[in-house]
């Protein structure tokens, strides 16, 4: 969530047109008639049944936003929570639960923001700067085990760092020490390691959320494990959740929102449909207003020129992690070797069909910007598929090994779009490298998760998707011992380039952005530590009287505050 001189919310052009049309009260949509050369006005009537029916491809992993990394709990947590800032329906940082956009003071390291006093909990106590206050120090903790907390306020936040390196032996009083603390109750001050280009997009992201110290506190084990143990803010309320297992769940108007009178939607349904034709089956048939991402080249087919599919290329890119425990990874040549194997063209043309883009890079086009140029431009691209070298390669790294064979582990996802992916992934390795097993194990996401926290794999099929605006969000999670690494890879060269762009390059925009270059170049070509596949194109069928659905190229993916049913002919 970063936005340095390089350009805030940028390309959140995500041609997020059709989402944006028609969001106001009965909306008036104004046309130029070529005959009469005057404006006529068409009315869309909201409909009475103002309850929008969504299909999604995962469960829900938990609903506490200091455990919360992924992005089905991110879209929730946005939906019944939120912070200082948030996304508008136009890409625009813009205050939340904060009254205004924050003060700072001469060398923008410490932070002053007013909170908005008509902002309460779903029990009707005040949202103040207690519940930040609490919230933050709580994701730090290592009680919480939070993954999130101390990889997003590590060397940001003042006395972070020093909270992390002690562990399980920081003290409450310790953690008191984080850097920000409530002025009064509705005044909070943040003090920050070093100025922080990004701060407000990165403010507005889910792990700095507010939690209601006195209700997490009386539920104890039990917070945020259902629907009946949790406390909301945000536009909509969880009114049916069963935890993480639950396949179904339901989100109402909250109607202590401070914005409640602006909700127009009443109800969300949502549940999990893990195969595209059913969920194409369920759209196609009226039981679904909202659709998954759909991957299938049959299915996209049949509603190509349709207004129904919305398509649009994501900030999103997907990668294959190798594990470095395995001492196989440790060795370099194996790992080129794998790097250089894959055909991604054939897989986003054959496979996948879906406008996704074969990647060669980690930080995604058309996403962070330079004085107007992206980050791409001028970038190189690397490891680009070459099976005759990725042999070589592979022999080279068995020789130097002592082994005429070896045998991996690969954990993918259990949707039917992942599992082809992946197949086709496996087939890619075997076939081109002698003595290579792949053993694939499909698994739900959440444990998916689990396992690459635990480095509990050899391959992994995983990705990301920014945080916030900045190709830091990308770039930082591959530094030794960085919280979200999670496959032992370290590179001394690498860290500097990266902490250079963190630090003392941060004044310096075309200085930052060489150093960022530099580094990708290290983690992909000189070190082969992952192997980038695609840039991923989100493809949604949206029923026409569904209005005002919004993404964002950040967390959240999709939000629904802004959505308005209107009658339709259909």
């Amino acid at each position: 969530m970063k936005k340095s001189k390089l350009s805030l919310l940028l390309v959140l052009s995500l041609v997020l047109s059709m989402f944006l049309a028609a969001c106001s009260g009965g909306t008036k949509n104004e046309e130029k008639s070529k005959d009469e050369g005057k404006t006529k006005t068409t009315e869309e009537k909201l409909a009475a049944d103002q309850t929008l029916n969504v299909l999604e491809s995962a469960e829900i992993p938990t609903m506490d936003s200091a455990k919360n990394q992924d992005t089905m709990g991110g879209i929730m947590l946005n939906a019944v929570n939120e912070g200082l800032f948030r996304l508008d329906e136009n890409q625009k940082i813009v205050p939340a639960a904060a009254e205004s956009m924050p003060k700072y003071n001469e060398d923008k390291t410490v932070i002053t923001i007013k909170l908005r006093k008509d902002a309460k909990w779903s029990n009707g106590d005040p949202v103040t700067a207690h519940d930040f206050v609490f919230g933050w120090q709580r994701a730090l903790d290592p009680k919480t085990a939070s993954e999130y907390g101390p990889y997003f306020m590590e060397d940001r936040i003042k006395n972070a760092s020093e909270i992390i390196a002690k562990g399980e032996k920081a003290t409450p009083e310790d953690i008191k020490t984080l850097g920000i603390k409530a002025l009064d109750d509705y005044t909070l001050e943040i003090d920050l390691v070093r100025p922080l280009p990004y701060i407000e997009s990165y403010l507005a992201f889910y792990t700095f959320f507010p939690q209601n110290q006195k209700y997490v506190e009386a539920q104890g084990d039990k917070y945020a494990t259902d629907a009946a143990h949790i406390l909301f803010n945000g536009p909509f309320k969880m009114t049916k959740w069963d935890g993480p297992t639950a396949t179904e769940w339901a989100l109402e108007k909250n109607d202590t929102y401070w914005n409640a009178k602006n909700i127009t939607l009443k109800k969300v349904n949502f549940n999990v449909s893990k195969d595209p034709q059913a969920s194409a089956n369920a759209f196609e048939a009226g039981e679904v207003d909202v659709t998954p991402k759909l991957a299938q080249a049959a299915i996209l087919s049949q509603y190509q020129g349709s207004e129904e599919l919305l398509t649009y290329t994501e900030p999103s890119v997907f990668w294959l992690k190798m594990n470095q425990k395995n001492p196989a990874f440790q060795n370099l040549n194996i790992r080129k070797a794998i790097a250089l194997t894959v055909d991604k063209n054939a897989l986003v043309k054959d496979v996948l069909a879906n406008g996704s883009i074969a990647a060669d890079y980690i930080v995604p086009k058309e996403f962070a910007f330079n004085n107007g140029k992206d980050f791409r431009d001028g970038a190189a691209t690397y490891m680009k598929m070459n099976k005759e070298e990725a042999k070589k390669f592979w022999e080279k790294g068995l020789q130097e090994l002592g082994q005429k064979e070896l045998t991996f582990t690969y954990v993918g996802q259990d949707t039917e779009s992942s599992k082809k992916t992946d197949a086709f992934v496996k087939d890619q390795l075997e076939k081109t490298l002698p003595g290579l097993k792949i053993n694939i194990e499909s698994v739900p996401f959440k444990i998916r998760i689990d396992r690459e926290n635990k480095q509990d794999y050899d391959l992994l099929f995983a990705g990301w998707g920014p945080d916030y605006a900045d190709p830091m969000t990308y770039m930082d999670l591959f530094l030794t011992g960085g919280q979200n690494n999670r496959m032992s890879y370290s590179s001394a060269k690498y860290d500097e380039l990266v902490k250079a762009a963190q630090t003392t390059l941060g004044a310096k925009a075309d200085e930052r952005w060489k150093a960022l270059h530099d580094a990708e170049k290290v983690l992909l070509e000189d070190d082969a530590a992952i192997v980038p596949m695609y840039q991923r194109a989100a493809n949604i069928l949206v029923n026409p009287k569904v209005k005002g659905l919004v993404t964002h190229a950040m967390s959240p993916d999709m939000d629904f505050q802004h959505v308005k049913i209107v009658e339709t002919n259909k």
